[in-house]
């Protein structure tokens, strides 16, 4: 069977949302369902709602509502856990006092807080529960409201650092690894956690922490680079860390392209100067190819985005964390211009394994372990664990058809002219040329059949024309089928409401493959 959309325009689950708007470019920006943001039930941790739009489904649907209900019910029955902040040496006072605009840059934070998490002994239990030992800065000054969602947030945070549930144990080996995950709001709007485990320095068996950075930017390069000098302190004191990330959240966030200098004292070492660089391409800057196509061949990785592009319910099943969320954040990323309309978490928490029921289009990040819990689920179930015989544990069956043939041999042909030793900046760049021409030479020509009384007035997206426009009929198939799906619609929802003269990197592509076209038409 095949994914269904959900109807209307409202046929979608509230859970996080990958998107890589490029604003900065001045493409349009992709909004939740309506152009709006979520409705009331999508809240912290990022709920499990279905519309009222999606029929057929009851018992599963059901299902889904109580369990977010129940663990909505726990959040707000557990307490919130205490926080001990760790001993400050001199020169090490946190206080957020600098002047508001000293710290933002394009009207941006560097970061919202720092949490560590740690694991901690259940009293009279067995197990582990993940516990906020420390957050920086700390919020005062909220209204019961404001405080009582905080709460909430910051528990949802313990989970995704901990993903794993209560199986711990105190270990005297561990390697850190760094991943992220997204969170989205009632408004709607989108906040990134990047979070990195590690095994403080000590003797003997001790649990690992994870220390999870809060942010509303979406650049996990630069943040994996602050976690590296994070580590390096922790190594020494916990002490450390703060001042540097106080001065971090003091520098100017930097443009695309720009780099910021963070200055940080070290014993022993004197003050270092950090330079923290953004990629010049904006909407790459949450992304690294390389896990992606290391994990899958070229052919599967195409077979991944065809599935997700007719927006099916895709399950990535690994044993590290990391694995799990760049490779997600790389497939959503393939997808530019347009943007994942639907459920999207890159590591799925245990107590949320649920989640794999719906009956709507997702995005999920699995451990490995919970493979039992995944058994006849999703539409497309990848294995990204080095050395599995078989990467698609199970699929549709019909992968490899439903993009133009003609355009899936041109996709495979640009990747194959990436270097082997290729830097990151370079492997992304070869891959979003690879797959960003597949939309130019599909639905590039969109903006002819966007009719406007004059330049300043709202257009009116012609569909019909527009699939008739296409001379390839494997193409012509391919694209009335990819019309009716979210990513789509969003899209054109905001072309509509654009003005005639707004261009972006999408656009500028267009333009560059339309011109050629002209020239090879004279040519012959």
């Amino acid at each position: 069977m095949s994914a269904q959309r959900g109807k209307g325009r409202a046929g979608r689950i509230g859970f996080g949302r990958e998107a890589h708007n490029d604003k900065s470019h001045g493409e349009a920006p992709q909004h939740t369902t309506n152009g709006k943001g979520n409705g009331p039930a999508a809240s912290k941790l990022n709920s499990v709602i279905p519309s009222e739009d999606e029929e057929g489904e009851g018992s599963t649907l059901k299902r889904f509502s109580t369990m977010w209900s129940s663990f909505r019910g726990k959040l707000n029955r557990e307490k919130p856990a205490k926080e001990t902040v760790p001993e400050m040496g001199a020169g090490g006072a946190i206080a957020d006092t600098q002047p508001r605009e000293q710290r933002y840059a394009s009207g941006q934070f560097f970061f919202e807080y720092l949490v560590v998490v740690k694991p901690k002994k259940k009293n009279k239990e067995e197990g582990y529960e993940p516990e906020i030992i420390y957050q920086f800065p700390k919020r005062d000054g909220m209204v019961k409201y404001q405080k009582e969602e905080e709460e909430k947030t910051l528990k949802a945070i313990t989970l995704f650092c901990f993903p794993d549930g209560i199986n711990w144990a105190p270990l005297t080996e561990y390697r850190s690894e760094t991943f992220s995950f997204v969170l989205t709001e009632v408004d709607g709007s989108r906040r990134n956690g990047y979070c990195r485990r590690l095994l403080p320095h000590g003797k003997g068996a001790r649990p690992p922490e994870a220390y999870c950075i809060i942010s509303k930017l979406a650049c996990f390069g630069l943040f994996s680079k602050i976690f590296d000098e994070v580590e390096k302190r922790r190594q020494i004191s916990s002490a450390m860390i703060y001042p540097f990330m106080q001065s971090l959240r003091e520098a100017a966030f930097p443009a695309p392209g720009n780099t910021v200098k963070v200055k940080s004292f070290i014993p022993d070492s004197g003050t270092e100067i950090i330079e923290l660089t953004r990629p010049l391409d904006s909407w790459l800057e949450h992304v690294d190819f390389g896990t992606l196509f290391r994990c899958l061949k070229d052919e599967e990785v195409l077979q991944v985005f065809a599935s997700a592009v007719m927006e099916r319910r895709i399950i990535f099943i690994a044993e590290e964390l990391g694995t799990l969320s760049q490779c997600i954040h790389a497939v959503a990323a393939l997808l530019y211009p347009f943007t994942w309309q639907h459920t999207f978490i890159s590591i799925v928490p245990e107590i949320l394994i649920d989640v794999v029921m719906a009956p709507t289009p997702y995005l999920l990040g699995v451990q490995k372990r919970l493979l039992e819990h995944l058994i006849d689920q999703g539409d497309l179930l990848v294995d990204l664990s080095e050395g599995a015989e078989q990467k698609f544990i199970s699929k549709i069956g019909d992968e490899k058809t439903i993009l133009p043939s003609k355009l899936q041999d041109e996709i495979l042909q640009a990747l194959s002219a990436r270097k082997e030793n290729s830097t990151l900046e370079e492997l992304n760049k070869v891959v979003s040329e690879a797959f960003l021409p597949f939309f130019v030479k599909t639905v590039g020509h969109f903006a002819s059949h966007i009719k406007r009384s004059s330049s300043d007035q709202k257009g009116v997206f012609q569909k019909k024309n527009f699939c008739k426009a296409i001379e390839s009929k494997s193409t012509r198939k391919f694209v009335k089928k990819f019309v009716e799906m979210q990513m789509f619609d969003l899209f054109i929802q905001e072309v509509e409401q654009q003005t005639a003269s707004q261009q972006g990197v999408f656009r500028k592509k267009i333009a560059e493959y339309q011109e050629k076209k002209k020239e090879k038409a004279k040519k012959h």
